[in-house]
Formats: structure tokens, sequence, C-alpha cells
């Protein structure tokens, strides 16, 4: 067996045996695997669990190899960390044929992921190849979008796949891979919801969590705030300082001279009348607890345009995309003006037929993504152990 890279070395298992490797290379990756790592635990205690992810993981009672989520990078960030990345994607295939873990569960990261489960396959190292180790994957690629051929790579190099929206088995379906749809996590029992619909609330205004887009929405919803009139305070989200600084001086710097108050991600939810928000996941956050609002993006034209190339769906909202028509009027690049979302406002908070529609969507969505009866995210990974075990 070949030596750990150097600088990215990862620790044995304390147990001395591992029975699953968890890899979650994100904070929303994280949050999710540790809701479900932690009711594996609970209904299975003698699992043992080690992970790459981060400090929910490590909380839900996985032993943390290495935390993936202080450094996690997206889009060109990643290239700049390219040598990084391929020494721990060397590293972890290392660690996995050595300890030789009854199974490996990717969760969502598909760029990071995929090639961990490629390079598993061509070692040899993975059950598909004809090794110990079966290889899953908790959260889809969105194949349904973009690059949908890498279902068929999926499926030559993976044992199962549970899905979070009900319509992706069916994407899978003219290949040999298993899929199952396990619920949302946002509609797991327990969850926390960040947002609430509060008619006598403030109007919500989602940037994101991208600098490159933060920079380019956030002036227009502070003047579609500015612009549209409305007598009630309004409060910006953030998921980390970076972003925080960043919305800061956009909102010194802007000539509306409208004032909002910051608040964190993650703190006490906040219960909102309307909202102006990016595509993502707090959108879909935003669609579940009913909060009239719409939909906007925008990004430098080049990067645009090379995503009209690639993706190809009707809306880029989730719950648009769920519901199959505009929960969430979306206004995207050149139509994403400051007048446009200030007459949306307007109509999402003096409009009652407004408010009662994105409430019976909301019911409607909440429906779609709930935990169907096979069972939660953890019932799926504890079937695929058994079934390994049985099999072994």
């Amino acid at each position: 067996m070949s030596k750990a890279a150097p600088g990215v070395a990862l620790p044995s298992p304390a147990a001395g045996a591992v029975d699953l490797l968890v890899v979650a290379a994100e904070h929303s990756g994280d949050a999710h695997a540790a809701r479900m790592v932690r009711e594996l635990r609970a209904k299975h205690p003698e699992v043992r669990v080690c992970a790459l992810g981060g400090p929910q993981l490590a909380a839900a009672g996985a032993q943390l190899l290495r935390d993936l989520t202080a450094g996690s990078a997206m889009g060109f960030a990643v290239l700049a960390k390219i040598s990084f990345y391929r020494a721990l994607i060397a590293e972890i295939i290392r660690w996995v044929g050595q300890h030789r873990p009854k199974a490996v569960c990717f969760v969502d990261s598909s760029g990071l992921n995929l090639r961990i489960a490629h390079g598993l396959f061509a070692k040899k190292f993975s059950a598909k190849a004809g090794g110990p180790t079966k290889t899953l994957y908790y959260i889809s690629p969105q194949v349904w979008a973009s690059r949908a051929g890498r279902r068929f790579e999926m499926a030559q190099h993976l044992d199962g796949l549970a899905a979070i929206f009900p319509f992706e088995p069916v994407v899978y379906a003219d290949t040999a891979l298993p899929v199952e749809f396990v619920g949302h996590p946002f509609m797991s029992p327990g969850y926390a919801a960040p947002v609430a619909f509060d008619p006598a609330g403030p109007v919500l205004l989602l940037p994101g969590s991208r600098r490159q887009v933060v920079s380019r929405v956030f002036p227009v919803l502070l003047g579609a705030y500015a612009q549209s009139g409305v007598d009630r305070p309004a409060v910006a989200l953030y998921p980390s300082e970076e972003i925080r600084a960043l919305l800061q001086r956009g909102q010194d710097q802007s000539p509306v001279g409208a004032r909002i108050e910051l608040r964190p991600v993650g703190g006490a939810p906040v219960g909102a009348a309307a909202v102006l928000t990016v595509s993502g996941t707090m959108s879909l956050e935003c669609a579940l607890a009913g909060i009239p609002g719409a939909l906007t993006y925008r990004t430098d034209p080049l990067t645009y345009f090379l995503g009209r190339l690639l993706v190809k769906v009707d809306y880029i909202g989730i719950a648009n995309l769920l519901l199959k028509e505009a929960m969430y009027p979306e206004f995207i690049q050149g139509a994403a003006t400051a007048r446009a979302l200030a007459a949306q406002l307007r109509e999402c908070l003096g409009d009652p037929a407004r408010g009662a529609r994105t409430q019976a969507q909301a019911v409607r969505l909440r429906a779609l993504l709930a935990q169907p009866a096979s069972g939660t995210p953890a019932d799926w990974l504890a079937r695929q152990l058994a079934a390994e075990a049985n099999q072994g």
C-alpha cells in the first residue's frame, strides 16, 4: 500500500476499523450528512463512522478525519487549489484501500466526489470493480439541469443513490443505478428552518453566498427596496463574515440611501412578509415557508452565456421547477432591475390574492418533498450497510 501524501495525510480509524466513511466537502453537505449520521447511530450505535466533513459531522458522532468545510471552494477558486485537491483525492483513495470501510457515502459536491468514486473504481477498491467497499451517494448532482451524461458514469461507479427531489429517480431510469427518493432534508423531523412567513414582518433580501453574485445583485435589491416605497423595514441575511463585510460596504456606498439590518444565517429564525432572493438553497427555504416573493440572478456576461449553453431547464428556481410554474417570478440578468423588483415587492405586500396563492403553492411543495413511507436517509443508509453485510 502506498504512503500517505504529505500535507493531506489522514489518520487511521480510532476504533481500529470503520464501517462507513462519509465525505461532505461543503457546509450544507456537512449539515445534511450530520442529520443522517446522528439518526443512523441512534438506531444502530454499533456502526463505526469516520468522516471528511465539518464540525456538524463531528458533533453527530463521526470521527472527523479532516475538516473540509474550512477550506471549501467553488468555481474558479477551485483552480487555485487544484494541486491540493488532487493530493486530497489520492489520499482518500489510498485511505479507503488501506482501511476497507464497508461503504463510502458521498454527500453532494459532485466535482470532488465523483472524482473520488472514479478513483476507487480505477484502483478496484469499490464494490463495482470487485473490491470490498460500496460507493453510495446522498444528494444527487443536478444531472437533470446540466451535463446529463454524467449519470452513465455514475451508474458504472456507484452502488446506490439517495435522491432529495421526487423526479430524480426517473432521471436515472435509463441507467443501472438504483435511485431512491428519501425526502428533502428541509422536511426532516426537527429541522429548524431559518425563515418563516410573518405578514407583519420585514422585507427579506437574500443576495446569496458567492461574492461575485452578491456584488452584482445586492445593489439591485437595495434599489428595489428603496423604490418600492413599502412602509416596513428590510433585513438581509449573510452566511459568512466575508459576505457580511461585502453587504455592509455595499450599503455604505449605495446611492439610494436605503438602510437595512444585516443578520447572520443560523441565528434566530426571521419572519418575513415578502422576499427578494437569488436562486439557491435559501430560495427553497422561503418557498417552503410560503413567503411571497420574486427570484433574481445576475452574474458576469461570460458565465451567464456559458451557463445558458449548459443548463437546460425551464426555471432556475428549484421551487418553480418542482411545481412546474412560477411560484417566484424570475428576473435574470438584464431583466433584474430595481424597478421590476420594486413592483414585485408592492404586489407581494399589497395583493391578498398573491399571498394566498403563495401559501397554497407552499402546501403543494411541502407535500412533494415530504419523507416517503420507505423512510429517512438514515434508513436508506442502514439498508445499504445491511445489504453489504449479507452479501459479505
